[in-house]
């Protein structure tokens, strides 16, 4: 392995955990008593999914490429669809006061899986950027990407925690509002790129 490959790898895996730098820091304004295993273990859901999503599209672009074309002009619309689900029931909770106990609810693990999956569904198309890397290469760009996406995470999730300890009620509402933010990106930023 060279030194480019690393720093390439690297970089993907920089600018692919943007959303889900995102969706973490609007889980730890939602949950700022969040415990540290349970931030790691959302950390690591997003990293799981950020280098699942790849190595998908790698073995796409290695077999099915006609299907996988035809499923590309539909991600836009299903990361959209799951960020807003989430981030409209975080406002609504929050607006009635639904999860105003003494401790949020913070998000559960269908909840979690669903951001895994919608902050990484855009990084399919990484698969074509690694199509002409060979298997040891493809699966190590997809573990630099995880590592690069769990630290990012996890500082996600320590300023959400810091800022939502401050903003109190109000983090969940504004937590929600940075989802559907995040999914409004992904969907326009797709007809303009």
């Amino acid at each position: 392995m060279d030194f480019v490959f690393i720093i390439n790898s690297i970089l993907l895996g920089v600018g692919l955990a943007m959303d889900a730098f995102s969706v973490s820091l609007a889980n730890g304004l939602n949950e700022p008593s969040m415990k540290r295993r349970k931030a790691c273990l959302i950390a690591g859901v997003f990293a799981f999914f950020q280098a699942l999503m790849p190595m998908i599209g790698w073995i796409c672009v290695h077999t099915i490429v006609e299907i996988f074309g035809a499923f590309d002009a539909f991600v836009p619309w299903i990361a959209l669809a799951l960020l807003t689900f989430i981030g409209g029931k975080m406002i609504f909770d929050g607006v009635t006061g639904k999860d105003s106990g003494e401790e949020a609810v913070g998000v559960g693990i269908g909840a979690l899986l669903i951001q895994g999956i919608a902050t990484s569904i855009d990084a399919l198309s990484v698969g074509f950027t690694i199509a002409d890397y060979d298997l040891f290469h493809a699966v190590t760009a997809a573990l630099i990407i995880a590592a690069v996406t769990l630290v990012i995470c996890i500082g996600g999730l320590a300023i959400g925690k810091k800022v939502g300890t401050k903003l109190s009620g109000k983090a969940q509402i504004f937590g929600g509002i940075i989802l559907i933010g995040i999914g409004l990106e992904i969907f326009i930023s797709s007809f303009l790129g």
